[in-house]
């Protein structure tokens, strides 16, 4: 995969600490900034899933079958605790 160059803009203070990361990681910050957004990518592609998920399960219904509830009952009635 080839790279690319970008410009981006970021409060100093980011960019410092940015800076400072990469160099207690022995990465360059090009490898930094690259980990950061992969990170970031995953986690929002993460949250679509489980939003898309939601939204097909929202009106389904989720309640325990009442003879599955009645033999999950029973089968505990003869546990000792």
């Amino acid at each position: 995969m080839r790279n690319l160059k970008t410009a981006i803009s970021v409060p100093e203070n980011i960019f410092l600490q940015a800076d400072e990361t990469a160099k207690a990681l022995g990465l360059n910050r090009s490898r930094l900034y690259t980990a950061a957004i992969t990170e970031f990518l995953e986690k929002h592609r993460e949250d679509s899933i489980k939003a898309k998920l939601n939204e097909i399960y929202a009106n389904e219904n989720s309640r325990v079958d009442p003879i599955f509830n009645n033999a999950q009952m029973a089968g505990l009635a003869k546990e000792d605790w």
